[in-house]
């Protein structure tokens, strides 16, 4: 898809009415001066057009960039029109909504210690061995790279950040278009712009859910992590007598290392941020919206 063609999507998905100028453009012979088009759309959608580049300065008038790809995109329209703002089904599955239910259930386990415990001494089938083998620190440590390779391979997964982008592209428009038709003084343009603010209200409904979708089940991973050290560090069952922590020096691991941060959180924070970051670029995937 060319960039004309890409911005004549963009534009009828924000706002299907563009439509009519668009034809009206790609049927009329040569240039087009305001004048000739104030009959057939709105000052508004005048400047819109502009500003897309869809239209460019073609001396004694205004063209169309590229008719060609203006078509396509007027046809891409037609074949996959199902109404305006986003089209994307945000909806969660079964799956998903469990997941989300046994996260909250294990969250719990940070107050109710019967069920830290089970969760903590269940996990400890698996991380007791390596608890046996390195020093707590080490422990930690493996844990952060596993669960920060777990957390990028599900976002990268399960967030569409095409679908993202293409939220945040309808807002930064809509915000920028406002701007504009404020500079203008055009009301009408302002109006129409208040009722898609409102119509895409349920467009951020579905952008808050489409985010927060990878959230459970990253919780799903991270919080039974969390239980097995909280109890680990609770019962006393932690070898060695801390970490040597970058400008605090060291600390045990029930001590305060920042604020009312425990040593053994902070330095799994650490470690958890610093290696995200290495498997993200080493696996090249995208976590976020790419708006360029």
């Amino acid at each position: 898809m060319g960039r004309i063609e890409r911005k004549v999507d963009e534009l009828l998905r924000e706002d299907a009415s563009m439509r009519e100028p668009l034809e009206f453009l790609l049927e009329h012979d040569g240039p087009v001066t305001w004048g000739e088009a104030s009959d057939e759309m709105s000052s508004g959608e005048w400047g819109r057009l502009i500003e897309k580049g869809i239209l460019t300065d073609a001396g004694e008038g205004f063209e169309v960039a590229d008719a060609e790809e203006v078509e396509a995109g007027l046809a891409e329209d037609t074949e996959t029109d199902d109404g305006d703002g986003v089209d994307h089904d945000s909806s969660w599955s079964q799956y998903d909504k469990l997941a989300g239910v046994a996260a909250v259930a294990m969250m719990a386990g940070y107050a109710v210690t019967p069920i830290g415990n089970a969760v903590g001494s269940t996990l400890d089938l698996v991380l007791g061995p390596i608890q046996a083998a390195l020093p707590f620190y080490g422990v930690i440590l493996v844990l952060a790279v596993l669960t920060g390779l777990v957390t990028s391979l599900l976002q990268a997964n399960l967030m569409d950040t095409e679908v993202m982008a293409q939220y945040q592209e309808q807002m930064k428009s809509m915000q920028q278009r406002r701007k504009d038709a404020q500079e203008r003084g055009d009301d009408e343009e302002l109006e129409r712009i208040q009722e898609e603010q409102m119509e895409a209200m349920g467009d951020n409904i579905g952008m808050f859910k489409e985010q927060f979708r990878p959230m459970v089940w990253i919780m799903l991973v991270t919080i039974p992590v969390f239980l097995w050290m909280y109890w680990m560090v609770r019962n006393g069952q932690v070898t060695g007598a801390g970490v040597t922590m970058p400008l605090l020096g060291e600390r045990g691991w029930t001590e305060g290392a920042l604020g009312p941060l425990r040593t053994w959180i902070l330095w799994y924070f650490l470690c958890s941020m610093s290696f995200n970051q290495l498997i993200r670029k080493s696996l090249n995937l995208q976590t976020t919206p790419d708006t360029s």
